[in-house]
């Protein structure tokens, strides 16, 4: 959990929350959103369960959608 708030220090003090915001409530972002089963993401983040976490992930990621935002946000990290 110590590294999700070292990120969120680093998106901030780079000033990317605002940016990721919209990647998150962009169509993209909600339709992804919904694929996720929220409490299996938050238990495997509090266990620190990574591959569990990796699967959730792996399997949003392959859609169209998810690699669409993927690039968006490696985009966003870049600048």
């Amino acid at each position: 959990m110590q590294d999700l708030e070292a990120l969120g220090r680093e998106l901030q003090r780079r000033g990317k929350t605002g940016e990721l915001k919209k990647l998150a409530e962009s169509a993209d972002g909600q339709r992804l959103g919904r694929m996720l089963d929220a409490d299996r993401v938050r238990e495997a983040a509090r266990s620190g369960d990574g591959e569990a976490l990796r699967k959730l992930l792996g399997g949003v990621l392959a859609t169209d959608e998810g690699r669409r935002l993927a690039k968006q946000l490696r985009e966003l990290m870049e600048k």
